[in-house]
């Protein structure tokens, strides 16, 4: 009797101890991680797009940018909190980018003006209105030469959100598509500016303000000693252009040098000259070379070579 009692303990004690280990194993395998998946969201302040990241889709055009790094602005019919928040709005700009905003009397590239009687569109305030008035296309660049700002509503807050994004229309920022970005096309106190945006800003202002002379286009005809050339210089640069000169060539012999005036940004200057003599009627190659004794955003524009229509 004494020994058919045990037999049964004896089977039972490895039933439990085996059941003790097996719970032991799901506890170590759920709460244990051996293999470890970390799960994150993307960074809310890359944010300016909800898909992938396009610098072209961000201004109303690509590569718009003022013509120096440093913009000046002028501030006028605005109360003390507009004024306030436009002028914190520069600070916050120029402190995560290149860019410096200086203050001006007149001729500023940004304008600033205040309303104080508020709008309504589709049953909702309208907070403000901004963006470039005056663009001139380059090779390079849309380049902004003026821009304005308009403040309507005021903010409510801790920073001048409203004030910021009408400023970055102002630089040629048009609205995002991601509802956390600042120039989401509705205004909340949480949104941020993100990293594309001085991302941006950053790689479009790293290029010098430099002039650009350009020999957009010659055409050329001989008879007999006597030479017509047409020729089209545009200044594609960031700058208005100093005094150069052009000079004409036929082989290595200089026929001709004329002094081409300063040009502003965007600007072009035609050349006609006919009937002029040449020594030699027989000459099949005509060089075009623009002299320009400073900086340039590309100096390899500035000569072209032609083979002669006779």
């Amino acid at each position: 009797m004494e020994e058919e009692e045990e037999k049964p303990k004896r089977i039972l004690i490895p039933g439990l101890i085996f059941i003790f280990f097996v719970i032991a194993l799901l506890i170590i395998y759920w709460l244990v991680p051996f293999n470890e998946i970390e799960f994150t969201q993307k960074p809310s302040h890359s944010n300016f797009s909800l898909d992938n990241y396009n610098p072209e889709e961000m201004q109303f055009y690509p590569n718009m940018r003022y013509p120096n790094s440093k913009i000046s602005y002028k501030i006028e019919d605005c109360g003390l909190q507009k004024t306030q928040d436009m002028e914190h709005a520069f600070e916050i700009i120029s402190n995560i980018t290149i860019l410096e905003f200086y203050p001006v009397n007149s001729n500023q590239e940004i304008s600033v003006t205040c309303e104080e009687k508020n709008r309504f569109k589709d049953n909702l305030f309208i907070a403000g209105e901004g963006g470039p008035t005056n663009i001139t296309k380059t090779d390079k660049f849309n380049v902004i030469l003026n821009g304005k700002v308009l403040l309507i509503k005021k903010s409510q807050c801790s920073k001048p959100n409203i004030a910021i994004h009408e400023l970055l229309h102002s630089l040629g920022f048009a609205h995002s598509e991601n509802p956390k970005n600042i120039m989401y096309n509705y205004s909340k106190c949480s949104q941020t500016i993100g990293d594309h945006i001085p991302q941006l800003i950053n790689q479009l202002y790293t290029t010098p303000s430099y002039a650009d002379l350009n020999i957009e286009d010659v055409s050329a005809t001989i008879k007999k000693n006597y030479l017509d050339i047409n020729i089209s210089i545009r200044n594609e640069g960031l700058k208005k252009s100093e005094i150069s000169n052009l000079k004409i060539y036929t082989e290595d012999e200089i026929i001709k040098e004329i002094e081409i005036s300063k040009l502003p940004i965007g600007h072009r200057t035609k050349i006609i000259l006919q009937n002029l003599f040449i020594k030699q009627s027989n000459t099949n190659e005509l060089k075009t070379l623009i002299t320009y004794n400073y900086e340039e955003l590309d100096k390899s524009n500035n000569e072209v070579i032609l083979k002669i229509k006779k």
